[in-house]
């Protein structure tokens, strides 16, 4: 089996016992099972007998066993004894190694830092309990995921679509209906298989070549094509699939983007192949036919809201109306046009509605608005500027913002069908998000969707940490948020005077390809007394050298130890997560911590751009981020599908527990 399936199972608490190896790899199933224990924490809780020493190598590359040292040893407690002066020179004597002489040849350590003597790992952690299932087992699970990923019409994140790639071709699965054009886009690219795009319609093309400019050459406007004559073909070539049948009920949606169209049937010298081919071409090439967005548009203006919300749901359907629905309500004129607009915007898409929840959730009326959206799996943002604020059409006023909440909620629970029956969810659901930006996460041990929440326990320290290779230079940094957006710095910026009791910092260790690490310590109540403004904590991985981090190797996670420190600097067993960034820039928000609830809130979304250090950039727009979960959470989600809610499993038709929150992704496809 293939590594990264055996690492995707691992992640949902699944060991594989492979046949191949029954023969060939030393190791009693004992052995194996003291060491999961004693390194890893892992308690094997089915089948035992079957362990094999692969499974602990599989472990280690998904929790971590030999990771970096950190610049300072002793951290945290030789950190914290430092003068400050002390602390300054280190980081300029490193640096004028490292950046100055360009010598990454070994990894840079402190030259101020006293001795000390680590203690005998002696830390009470909690158990990991994982099953083992035999390759069959782990073929049924792989393709039920699979095929629920096929279905999703999100598009996935890097480590998914690889999952799935892997999948397909390991077991030949086949896919004869996919509901995401981006995944479809991806996989035509990624395998060079035309029989793809019969899962497309005409006006995916467009996607599909802007995906094809962006994961192949780099760059995002489609306007700027440039592809080699393999990809030229390929094309082409998804040109004559699609436009072997009659593309009339295309052409207005096509025409919509008809200068990208024309570009781009010039670009690959397209000679179509059939005689629709060639009406579909001079259609492109002529001005005969105009977009419904013109006709919407010119009522717009015209004052008649009502006529151009009918025309927008006939042509272009209720998703469209969704879509537009902030820019709709503003030029209401009366009571009556708002209910038509909200009765327009009836939907069954549960996904649209939910994100429309969480949007009039958090709706921001007064001051500058801050947008963002994922395009190519990565987060963009833009901020309002002042004269953008005051030019603003688009201001609801509250009531209508919460007609428009209600509405939603209403739709959603129309769309939502008592499917599950008797229904358990574990408790921990209620603090747990919709997963919706399946493509702006990674995947990896503890990996939750974004804006979920866990408990942090007491008498426990955070201790935040990355580690890479194959790159100079990755800082690890804690932004600390106010509850209206004002922002404190932690980093190797700012770290040399804010050491002590509250927060220590691990020091900027830059090892080059042999690899680096860093590490933040947070002692949770002393950092709320000393920075009592501070609401929450967001930790942020950038990469200094400028490079993405999808051409570098880069974990990050957390974990959780006493507040007096033993052991190694990293110890497996106190790992509570840790996944693998992999995406193509080279800022990444890893996670937050709520040090009013003490809670711990994910974030795992990467961001766009080429931002190299942390605090160079406003993060207030994350604050809807670390709210998802009071407006719907999974356990919300569990009872909208429920003929009723039990609280014993013994008397559940389905039990829903944590562990491995799939199934949302099967119920907002329903």
């Amino acid at each position: 089996m293939r590594e990264r399936l055996k690492d995707y199972l691992f992640s949902k608490r699944h060991l594989v016992h492979e046949e191949r190896l029954e023969h060939t790899e030393g190791g009693e199933p004992i052995e194996v099972l003291v060491s999961l224990g004693k390194l890893f924490g892992i308690r094997v809780t089915a089948r035992g007998e079957l362990a094999q020493l692969a499974m602990v190598r599989v472990a280690a590359r998904n929790i971590g066993q030999h990771v970096p040292e950190p610049f300072y040893r002793g951290f945290p407690n030789t950190v914290r004894e430092l003068p400050i002066h002390a602390l300054l020179l280190d980081q300029v004597l490193h640096y004028a190694r490292t950046y100055g002489m360009q010598d990454f040849s070994q990894p840079g350590h402190s030259l101020f830092e006293y001795h000390f003597e680590r203690l005998c790992f002696a830390q009470n952690t909690e158990v990991r309990d994982y099953d083992i299932v035999m390759e069959a087992e782990a073929r049924d699970i792989l393709e039920r995921t699979a095929k629920t990923w096929l279905a999703s019409t999100r598009p996935l994140s890097t480590d998914q679509f690889l999952v799935l790639v892997d999948v397909i071709q390991s077991y030949n699965l086949p896919v004869r209906s996919c509901a995401c054009k981006d995944t479809i886009s991806r996989l035509i690219i990624h395998t060079r298989d035309v029989a793809y795009a019969e899962l497309f319609q005409l006006p995916d093309v467009i996607r599909f070549v802007e995906t094809m400019q962006y994961e192949t050459y780099g760059s995002k406007s489609i306007r700027k094509l440039n592809l080699r004559n393999r990809d030229r073909r390929l094309v082409c070539a998804v040109l004559d699939t699609l436009l072997a049948s009659d593309p009339v009920g295309h052409l207005r949606t096509c025409m919509e983007r008809r200068r990208d169209w024309c570009g781009l049937l010039h670009h690959v010298h397209y000679r179509p192949t059939s005689e629709y081919g060639r009406a579909f071409v001079n259609a492109m090439r002529g001005k005969k036919v105009r977009s419904a967005w013109s006709g919407f548009e010119g009522l717009v203006a015209a004052g008649d809201t009502r006529a151009a919300t009918d025309l927008l749901a006939k042509e272009k359907g209720s998703g469209a109306v969704l879509r537009n629905l902030d820019y709709l309500l503003s030029r209401c004129q009366s009571d009556d046009d708002v209910a038509f607009v909200l009765d327009a915007a009836k939907s069954s898409n549960k996904i649209a509605l939910v994100q429309m929840l969480m949007h009039y959730g958090a709706y921001v009326r007064e001051g500058p608005r801050t947008f963002s959206f994922s395009k190519f799996g990565l987060l963009r943002t833009h901020c309002e500027t002042s004269d953008e604020e005051l030019r603003r059409r688009t201001r609801l006023a509250p009531e209508v913002v919460e007609m428009a909440r209600s509405k939603m909620l209403g739709y959603l629970r129309d769309a939502c069908k008592p499917v599950l029956g008797k229904v358990y969810a574990a408790p921990e659901l209620k603090r747990m998000a919709v997963p919706l930006r399946m493509s702006t996460s990674s995947e990896g041990v503890g990996a939750l969707p974004s804006g979920s929440r866990l408990p942090l326990p007491p008498g426990k320290k955070l201790r935040a940490f990355t580690y890479w290779e194959l790159v100079d230079d990755i800082d690890l940094s804690a932004i600390g948020l106010t509850e209206k957006g004002e922002q404190y710095e932690f980093s190797w910026r700012t770290m040399s005077s804010l050491q002590g009791e509250a927060i220590a910092f691990s020091g900027d260790q830059t090892s080059g390809y042999n690899g680096g690490s860093e590490y933040f310590d947070i002692m949770l109540p002393t950092f709320r007394e000393w920075f009592c403004d501070v609401r929450y904590l967001v930790f942020c991985d950038n990469v200094y050298s400028g490079s993405p981090f999808s051409a570098c190797f880069c974990k990050a996670g957390y974990m959780l130890r006493d507040e007096v420190d033993s052991g190694e600097v990293f110890e497996p067993k106190t790992v509570e997560s840790s996944f693998g960034i992999t995406c193509a820039s080279t800022s990444a928000y890893l996670f937050a911590i709520d040090l009013e609830l003490h809670e711990f809130v994910w974030l795992n979304i990467a961001r766009g751009g080429s931002q190299r250090v942390a605090g160079a950039s406003q993060l207030d727009f994350l604050l809807p981020y670390l709210h998802v979960t009071d407006v719907l959470s999974l356990y919300d989600l569990a009872r909208l599908h429920a003929s009723e809610m039990v609280e014993n499993p013994e008397e559940a038709d389905v039990v829903l527990d944590a562990r491995d929150v799939s199934w949302a992704v099967g119920l907002l496809n329903q």
